[in-house]
């Protein structure tokens, strides 16, 4: 109502995009250039976090596993040994 419409298939639509797309395409060409390849040393730091973390996750779900056998097994009973 008062105002006027604009869709995908108008020509600004379309050179509003490709304006975005340029724009985007410029700044992650910037991005890669500022980045760079870890030393050795920021290497094993990023590995030591990492394994830190696998060990960490792997071990709350051993025991948040052992706390649940026992409790399964209470809820359920035997019913499904010996069938």
């Amino acid at each position: 109502m008062g105002g006027k419409r604009v869709d995908s298939t108008t020509p600004k639509a379309d050179k509003g995009i490709v304006s975005e797309i340029k724009k985007f395409a410029d700044n992650s060409q910037k991005f890669m250039e500022k980045c760079s390849k870890p030393n050795k040393e920021e290497y094993l730091k990023i590995l030591a976090a990492c394994s830190v973390g696998f060990v960490v996750m792997g071990l709350i779900g051993y025991f948040i596993k052992l706390i649940f056998i026992p409790i399964n097994n209470i809820i359920l009973g035997s019913a499904g040994v010996g069938s």
